[in-house]
């Protein structure tokens, strides 16, 4: 007796692929284009993607007793 659990599954297209994964480089792919921004108290973060390029920044600061801590990154990602 098989007791492994079956899974079922079927094909999918080239084109219904893309637009779940988000499509391809190249041709039209500034339609692809994306922004996001989260703001809370000491800190600030923005990421954009446009085709195939995602960029990512943050600010953050905190006080303390023992003084001001601030802190910032940037990060370019090639998809």
């Amino acid at each position: 007796m098989n007791l492994v659990p079956q899974v079922a599954t079927a094909e999918i297209s080239d084109a219904d692929l893309d637009s779940i994964s988000g499509g391809q480089a190249g041709a039209g792919a500034a339609a692809n284009a994306g922004l996001g921004v989260a703001a809370e108290a000491g800190g600030l973060g923005v990421h954009a993607e446009v085709g195939n390029i995602g960029v990512t920044a943050g600010l953050g600061a905190s006080v303390s007793p023992e003084g001001l801590s601030a802190a910032g990154g940037l990060a370019v990602t090639q998809y």
